[in-house]
């Protein structure tokens, strides 16, 4: 069975931008979550830090990103839904620059522009 190939409606749009949001989100809290457990070693380490309330959301985050990921998935080509995954990519660096301080340079800048020059051509294609 293959997806239609119809043009990307506004709920498409959205869907696909807060899927990428919130695996970026996911992604923010996980490292929130690591930096506030105790390095995971052995099995009770690593249950530990699973079990961090941070990391149980984020957890439930992806779980809910995954369901809308295949809602879209029923409804736009994987060609046209894929691309907009690359969000993320953005969006995690940006994450970590404003809430851990992390720093961003002039070449993560360039690849940012790339990517959303990247998703800006495939999705106007279709």
């Amino acid at each position: 069975m293959t997806t239609p190939s119809a043009p990307l409606t506004l709920p498409h749009l959205i869907g696909l931008v807060t899927f990428a949001a919130s695996m970026a989100t996911g992604q923010v809290l996980f490292k929130l979550g690591a930096l506030k457990a105790p390095p995971a070693e052995g099995l009770g380490g690593w249950v530990a830090l699973v079990l961090q309330p941070v990391v149980l959301a984020a957890l439930a985050l992806y779980a809910a990103s995954t369901l809308l990921w295949l809602w879209l998935l029923q409804r736009i080509p994987l060609t046209t839904a894929y691309p907009f995954a690359a969000l993320a990519f953005l969006l995690v660096p940006f994450g970590g620059w404003l809430f851990f301080k992390e720093p961003l340079n002039a070449r993560y800048l360039l690849g940012v522009a790339l990517i959303l020059s990247g998703v800006v051509v495939t999705s106007a294609s279709r």
